[in-house]
């Protein structure tokens, strides 16, 4: 697949997301989807029975033609959900794993 098609695949499942909130008047969820340089966020921030909330659900990013999933809080797993848009294993680089451990999976190792 070309790179053109991982971004519209990647800011779809962003997107998708990012309407998806569980209490909208208290936390605010943001896409950011930075197309020039291929870096892709979920981002949640807002206040919670007086605590702060800030932080990145799912962070993607498109290095060398392959998709690096940086992290992925949610609970089927962003990998999944590329592969279920016919993203081949081999252009997915699980980031979140240690370069030494990514040669266990199944995904590309850079």
């Amino acid at each position: 697949m070309a790179v053109e098609q991982y971004r519209q695949i990647i800011q779809n499942l962003i997107v998708e997301r990012s309407q998806s909130q569980f209490h909208p008047e208290e936390i605010e969820t943001q896409a950011v989807l930075d197309t020039e340089r291929d870096h892709y966020l979920l981002l949640h921030t807002g206040w919670r029975n007086n605590y702060r909330t800030h932080g990145c659900s799912i962070h993607i990013d498109i290095k060398d033609g392959k998709i690096w999933i940086q992290h992925d809080g949610t609970e089927v797993g962003i990998a999944t959900l590329l592969l279920q848009q016919g993203v081949p294993k081999e252009d997915i680089v699980l980031a979140f794993h240690s370069p030494y451990m990514r040669k266990f999976t199944e995904f590309a190792t850079h």
